[in-house]
């Protein structure tokens, strides 16, 4: 009878003693896996293409605070603007891919650039690792209040009547809005013309002053200026309505097939191990999903969205094929 009762009280040990084990590699688990992909303490940088303020800019710091919490390492946002997002997207391409450098990629420099410029420090596709989609973020078409103009459709009957004298602001030769207008041009049978400014906000300037039309900013960027009636917004560039902004129409509503949006996404540089971008995409999409950051991006008129890195990748390359066209067609082309 002792012989038994001592049988079962080892049983019973064991069972106390692997559970426990069990207990506790479960939560040493997480500080090992963020041992192996992050082995030091150094902070990770996210580079931005872009001035403070902007989608990326606004997209990439909601990002980096959540993703400081969930994977234990400093994120800090670095903005490295200039020459049309070339400066910081070469600058993620040579950084080395372990993990500590990443990229808030965007339309321009990672599917224009690669169309518009004969020749690029970079490769938008070879030289990068994508990490998830994160954003869709529709462009207006915008007014001065004191113009004539309410709608598409009075915009391009103006544009005909009086050939040459409409201009559109966009932030730059070769700018996603740059392209965006061209495709506008091809598809109502119109020729405006285009004035680049150095980003959005100088060419908002010059239309709410009257010297420009209309101008094709971010909804990141209008939206303010929308909000205060300093601009109208004709209509909105994404195939659908935006939940923030359900009175203002979309230019296919006019113009069916139309679609011109920018984009967000997280990129590293190629070579990246699958560990550390199966680990940012997990946190990334899970951080989009709550609902502080859904809506806060939603109240700036972006629509989060995720995705895998495959999925991201394909949608890069026909974004690559969509703007090439738009390009060639319209001529657009930079030294």
């Amino acid at each position: 009878m002792h012989i038994f009762k001592i049988g079962l009280d080892m049983h019973f040990f064991a069972m106390i003693f692997r559970s426990t084990v069990l207990f506790l590699v479960m939560l040493i688990f997480p500080l090992a896996a963020n041992a192996q992909t992050w082995p030091s303490k150094q902070p990770i940088r996210f580079i931005v293409v872009y001035p403070a303020g902007g989608a990326s800019d606004v997209t990439a710091r909601l990002i980096a605070t959540k993703l400081s919490d969930s994977i234990g390492q400093v994120v800090v946002v670095e903005n490295k603007p200039g020459a049309n997002g070339i400066i910081a997207t070469e600058y993620v391409a040579k950084a080395a891919p372990d993990g500590y450098t990443l990229l808030m990629a965007n339309l321009g420099p990672n599917a224009i650039n690669p169309v518009v410029y004969k020749k690029l420090p970079y490769d938008a596709v070879k030289d990068f690792s994508a990490v998830t989609l994160t954003t869709i973020v529709p462009q207006f078409i915008v007014v001065a209040p004191t113009q004539s103009i309410n709608s598409i459709a009075d915009l391009i009957a103006y544009a005909k009547a009086n050939p040459g004298k409409v201009t559109f602001a966009s932030a730059g030769n070769g700018a996603s809005n740059h392209l965006s207008g061209e495709l506008f041009n091809s598809m109502a049978g119109i020729k405006m013309e285009h004035v680049p400014y150095k980003g959005d906000a100088p060419g908002l300037i010059d239309v709410m002053s009257g010297q420009v039309t209309v101008a094709l900013p971010t909804a990141v960027a209008a939206a303010p200026f929308m909000r205060s009636g300093q601009l109208r917004a004709l209509a909105v560039t994404s195939n659908k309505r935006l939940p923030s902004f359900p009175d203002i129409p979309t230019v296919a509503e006019t113009l069916p097939g139309f679609e011109a949006v920018s984009w967000g996404g997280v990129m590293v540089p190629a070579g990246t191990p699958p560990v550390i971008i199966n680990r940012l995409n997990a946190e990334i999409l899970r951080i989009l999903k709550t609902p502080e950051i859904a809506d806060k991006l939603k109240s700036f008129g972006a629509e989060t969205v995720g995705s895998t890195p495959k999925q991201f990748d394909a949608y890069v390359k026909s974004e690559i094929t969509k703007w090439g066209k738009v390009a060639r067609d319209n001529h657009v082309t930079l030294d």
